[in-house]
């Protein structure tokens, strides 16, 4: 049985051979972009289709379409992560999690915002003093319940 590490091991091997960005894979698999790089890096799961639509595509076997499809076990480091892009995110929540929190309960009530009835783009905007990344996140609100 393949590990999600060893599945997307495969994956980036035959994503760099083929010469394919992860929006050519998520079109194959007919899924967004976001969600489908999240699949293949272990995090999400692919249904059978589109598991078997992204290893036709990338010329991978029944083992990487098997390990797509298995459930992940979501679990990362606690630590701050050492790489930029990652660290600056934990930045933003660090400096403005607070902020959003406080608009979110003012705006909707107590609760959170869902990750698992959740979706996420990002974008490229052009910018003459240097180009933007867009984040959109769209999560379902769940109140919290007195009982």
């Amino acid at each position: 049985m393949m590990s999600k590490v060893e599945m997307t091991e495969a994956i980036i091997l035959a994503k760099a051979e083929k010469s394919v960005g992860w929006c050519d894979i998520a079109a194959a698999a007919g899924l967004s972009e976001v969600y489908t790089t999240s699949a293949c890096l272990g995090m999400n799961h692919l249904d059978a289709g589109p598991a078997a639509k992204v290893c036709t595509l990338l010329g991978l076997g029944a083992e990487v379409e098997t390990a797509l499809q298995d459930f992940p076990h979501k679990s990362w480091d606690k630590l701050v992560p050492t790489d930029p892009l990652i660290y600056r995110l934990y930045e933003i929540v660090g400096v403005y999690g607070p902020t959003m929190k406080e608009l979110i309960h003012e705006k909707f009530g107590d609760g959170i915002m869902s990750a698992i009835d959740f979706s996420m783009d990002i974008d490229k905007e052009e910018n003459p003093a240097g180009d933007r990344v867009v984040i959109t996140m769209n999560g379902k609100f769940l109140p919290y319940k007195a009982w």
